[in-house]
């Protein structure tokens, strides 16, 4: 077993002063039990903690380092930023290339607004889309995550059509009741709510696809139907491309399946590895937004020079190629993994899409949060803490996405794929 002193000492002492000793719950362990390590420092696809055992990364950052670990350029980019100043509260130049780095990425997106947070940026899409529309109600699915907004933080009614519950203590139960939640890759939901809800809807919020609950794709044609039932009942459609955007393509979730939502959230990689969030769609829905119109939506940090920096070193090494590379190590992660489950005659359903994947611990197949809670929880655990112990670290949760970079090699696969049969026998 791999020895973690350091770590378990600062987790010791980060319980006294910071609530569950994390400063995000997932990172706690909780969902396959044990302590977490701390992290003293990453390079590539490589992470090491603070008692110097390194790991094959593949959280990376939760989504951001689609290149890896301190990449040179990105780290030249935030020193220059931060030697002219670390924050402004006033325009800067950089602000100006970022959106139209973003807008010439993204074609719906013909306006862009800066903000700190995926958070900020979904929460801030919901009250442009209310305010343009003048209506209140949102559609969101189960399983899908879209920050810790109050109403979003919604689980499903007892049917499709009651409205949601909060899924968090604080959140007054009047918060959420505009939010209407639905089951994920269901049409005849999704038409049912919009009839028993006739003209009230403001908008749909989605996941195009959902990496919060492991990951499930859309089913063929589901997306294009959701593009076609808003239009039709004058609700706009918001992309939540915190995580897949410029990851599953340059053009996010939406290049990739040939849609154009009315409005599509951002974070992650345009930030290169800092916080930022930012949301953008059609100009006369952007232009709603203060100081042009009555929505109001501010944010002193927002478009700091540092993560404006960060993020344009990321956006502008992303090109076809790093996109072929990434589906080239996917395909190769993919196969291996299910040669090694399927060797140790341990069921697992390996789902993936470009350079994001999750293997959930089931012989049925993954269509949704309540397909996803089927699997084997207990037996993921195990799988996690032999993998760490191989020098593998994956997210501690059955239920989140994981994450490939550039910064991976062929090595790098290769050595977690035989981890993962040796790890795999020990499951039965």
């Amino acid at each position: 077993m791999t020895l973690r002193v350091k770590s378990e000492q600062l987790f010791a002492e980060a319980l006294r002063y910071i609530p569950g000793g994390v400063n995000s719950p997932v990172r706690a362990f909780r969902g396959v039990g044990g302590q977490p390590f701390f992290a003293a420092s990453a390079k590539g696809s490589r992470v090491t903690d603070a008692d110097g055992n390194e790991y094959i990364d593949y959280v990376g950052t939760w989504g951001p380092a689609i290149l890896g670990h301190a990449h040179p350029k990105i780290i030249a980019a935030v020193q220059g930023a931060a030697a002219g100043g670390t924050s402004f509260g006033i325009p800067n130049p950089r602000e100006v290339v970022m959106a139209k780095l973003i807008c010439g990425a993204v074609p719906s997106v013909q306006k862009v607004r800066m903000c700190n947070s995926g958070t900020e940026a979904t929460m801030s899409a919901i009250r442009l889309a209310r305010g343009f529309t003048g209506r209140d109600k949102i559609i969101k699915f189960d399983g899908c995550y879209h920050g810790h907004v109050d109403s979003l933080l919604v689980k499903a009614g007892s049917g499709a059509l009651t409205f949601g519950h909060p899924d968090s203590a604080g959140v007054p139960a009047a918060f959420t009741q505009h939010t209407v939640v639905l089951p994920f890759n269901d049409e005849d939901a999704v038409r049912a709510a919009f009839a028993a809800n006739a003209g009230q809807v403001a908008g749909i919020i989605v996941e195009p696809v959902p990496g919060n609950a492991g990951l499930y794709p859309p089913r063929p044609g589901y997306l294009e139907f959701l593009r076609e039932i808003t239009a039709a009942n004058g609700a706009l459609l918001i992309f939540d491309e915190v995580m897949t955007g410029f990851r599953l393509a340059r053009g996010g979730a939406q290049e990739r399946y040939g849609i154009a939502p009315d409005l599509s959230c951002f974070g992650k990689i345009i930030g290169g590895g800092l916080p930022v969030g930012a949301f953008g769609g059609r100009v006369e829905i952007m232009d709603c937004l203060a100081p042009l119109g009555p929505v109001y939506q501010a944010g002193t940090l927002s478009g700091n020079p540092l993560a404006m920096a960060a993020g344009i070193a990321a956006l502008e090494d992303l090109n076809a190629e790093v996109y072929a590379r990434l589906e080239e190590l996917g395909a190769r992660l993919e196969a291996g993994m299910r040669e090694a489950a399927q060797s140790a005659n341990v069921p697992v359903q390996f789902q993936r899409v470009g350079s994001m994947f999750c293997g959930y611990f089931t012989d049925q197949p993954v269509y949704n949060v309540a397909d996803a809670m089927r699997s084997d929880r207990a037996r993921f655990a195990k799988y996690f803490h032999g993998m760490l112990d191989e020098g593998v670290y994956f997210a501690p949760s059955q239920f989140e996405a994981g994450f490939l970079s550039t910064a991976h090699t062929e090595e790098d696969i290769d050595r977690t794929i035989s981890a993962a049969r040796k790890v795999m026998k020990t499951l039965g």
